[in-house]
């Protein structure tokens, strides 16, 4: 006899397995346009495509040269590997047999990739994540023991090594990822078919190539919800757009501030939201503020190099912001490649004796790139020969390439986790600001790569006093205004130690050096309201980084109000509100202007 119960069940299961069906008839149109997608992908230069051969030559010469001379080493280290793996594998069995289900004791090493509950209560899901573990181990252990190797070549097996084991983690593969499989079952496949749609969507965007969403780019608009402190273009050339942002005070301090940002990215990283608006911020302190925004250039912008930006952009937008506001001097900002760039322009204002400038700041700048830290792994010849060569057909960099460059540097954040999330879970891209930024990224100029690559990073040459900029030979020394820079502690672009060493050079006799906690952006957009990272000051003499760093002061709180402070003393007295613009420099449009917005 059948019963309401029996019928209803078959029903629900007739009901799901149509679903399933359904879905996987999707997936299968999905993959058809995944495979069309892949398709317009074109070959790029062989010398872009990853390290040069030399790089797995020499490591595995180096570890065929262990085995020889120290083979009790390597077999030491293979060994321990196999012991852990085989009594893993052992009370895997044991436990199975026993038919226990629980919890193993040993839950293994903790990591954010392996939040889920399943990666520990299920036996299979924990064995293979602890033996991804033992393995990833014992590669990075042999990478890091070779001893044929130069510090160098070193960093750059060990980092490819981890790109490797970073990939091959078992969250990143659906019949290895319990949450994916559970989600998958719970929707009847749904979740894959979005997850199929978020996949064709991405590589369909970029020309067959696969760049992960970061984020929901129909969440922000430029001008709108992003980017949108009041504001005006007072100023146009092929370089940049300058914006003069309005006053919130009655009064402002008579010596304006001009921040340069980096043109690897855009401006706005600085003017995300009210609440974390660095730019907003500085306006409501009371201070007449511009800022460049850098045009995103193309093809036709095969000529600039790094004088162009010295003297089309920097001595530009200084001489322009004197003529607006009637005053003989700015303080200026450079964050990142842009305070690099400032400190040119510095020791070229001190070498003709202009006095413009009356103070500067740098932001998590590198100004001597003896040790240029994670970056170093793409330095060197075969990357850079890459690069010359593309840009030589081209005419500029995509941006493309720095993007996946800079993503790499924290793949399991910004390429692994991501993909799970959209390929795997089938989940939209977050509506998050700051990631929304990190997608917006612009173009490179083919000369000024070239040269910012052979004479900064690989040649060190303005550290060295060698650099030759505009008819004159620059040196770090010849920077002799007082300055601030902030660097932060975890930074993987500009690491605070290189930070240290080049202020540490400075020939300026007055010198504030702050390091604040976390990364390379977390640590800047760091608004006092959020009380989230604390910072670090010495008053000491900058001789030693590491004795600097162990009897600096640690302070609660964002190092926006302390730096407020320094910049206050060097900023003149209090005068009436300046409107943007003037007769001679009228309004060409409303912040955040037109050179911020195309995507190339």
């Amino acid at each position: 006899m059948t019963t309401k119960t029996d019928t209803s069940d078959e029903v629900d299961n007739a009901e799901k397995l149509a679903r399933l069906n359904a879905n996987l008839a999707k997936m299968d149109e999905l993959s058809k346009r995944l495979i069309a997608a892949m398709g317009q992908r074109k070959l790029a230069d062989p010398g872009l495509q990853g390290p040069g051969n030399d790089v797995y030559v020499k490591a595995a010469a180096a570890y065929m040269a262990e085995m020889m001379t120290n083979p009790s080493k390597i077999i030491e280290q293979q060994v321990s590997y196999w012991g852990k793996s085989l009594k893993h594998y052992v009370e895997a069995q044991q436990a199975l047999a026993q038919g226990k289900l629980e919890p193993p004791k040993d839950k293994g090493p903790s990591d954010r990739r392996f939040k889920s509950e399943l990666w520990d209560s299920h036996p299979y899901f924990n064995f293979v994540k602890q033996q991804y573990l033992f393995s990833s181990e014992a590669i990075t252990q042999a990478m890091g023991d070779l001893d044929g190797l130069n510090p160098t070549e070193k960093g750059r097996v060990s980092f490819f090594a981890r790109q490797i084991v970073d990939m091959l983690s078992p969250a990143n593969f659906l019949g290895t990822n319990p949450d994916a499989l559970s989600k998958a079952v719970e929707t009847d496949g749904e979740s894959l078919v979005k997850g199929l749609e978020n996949l064709v969507h991405d590589i369909e965007a970029n020309s067959g190539d696969l760049l992960v969403s970061l984020a929901d780019e129909e969440a922000f608009q430029v001008g709108q919800n992003i980017a949108a402190t009041e504001g005006s273009v007072v100023f146009r050339n092929r370089m940049f757009e300058l914006i003069q942002y309005t006053p919130t005070t009655e009064k402002v301090h008579a010596t304006p501030l001009v921040i340069f940002p980096p043109w690897i990215n855009k401006f706005y990283i600085m003017d995300l939201k009210p609440a974390n608006s660095l730019i907003k911020w500085i306006v409501d302190q009371g201070y007449t503020l511009f800022i460049v925004s850098w045009v995103n250039p193309d093809e036709t912008y095969a000529d600039v190099g790094i004088d162009t930006y010295v003297d089309e952009g920097y001595l530009t937008a200084i001489s322009e912001v004197k003529k607006i506001t009637g005053e003989d001097q700015v303080n200026a900002v450079g964050y990142c490649i842009a305070g690099t760039t400032l400190a040119m322009v510095l020791g070229l204002l001190e070498k003709r004796k202009d006095k413009s400038v009356k103070s500067a700041t740098f932001f998590t700048t590198l100004t001597d790139f003896e040790d240029p830290g994670e970056m170093a792994v793409f330095l060197d010849d075969d990357f850079v020969d890459g690069i010359e060569r593309q840009v030589a057909q081209k005419g500029f960099l995509h941006s493309f390439f720095m993007s996946r460059t800079f993503s790499y540097l924290r793949a399991n954040d910004l390429v692994y986790a991501p993909a799970i999330r959209s390929y795997m879970m089938g989940e939209a891209p977050p509506a998050f600001d700051l990631l929304f930024w990190n997608g917006d990224s612009t173009n490179l100029p083919g000369r000024f790569v070239v040269e910012y690559l052979r004479w900064l990073c690989q040649d060190n040459q303005l550290a060295k006093g060698e650099l030759k900029i505009l008819g004159e030979t620059l040196s770090l020394k010849d920077v002799k205004v007082p300055v601030c820079a902030i660097a932060c502690e975890t930074d993987h672009i500009a690491a605070w130690k290189g930070s240290f060493r080049g202020v540490k050079q400075l020939g300026s006799r007055s010198k504030t050096f702050i390091v604040s906690e976390s990364g390379h952006v977390a640590g800047i957009i760091n608004p006092p309201s959020k009380k989230k990272y604390g910072h670090y000051t010495n008053d000491g003499p900058m001789e030693d980084d590491d004795t600097w760093f162990a009897e600096a002061d640690y302070h609660e709180g964002s190092w926006w109000p302390r730096w407020e402070g320094w910049l206050r003393g060097r900023s003149g007295k209090k005068v009436a509100a300046r409107a943007p613009g003037t007769k001679s420099h009228p309004v060409l449009g409303e912040a955040p202007g037109s050179y911020v917005i195309p995507k190339k």
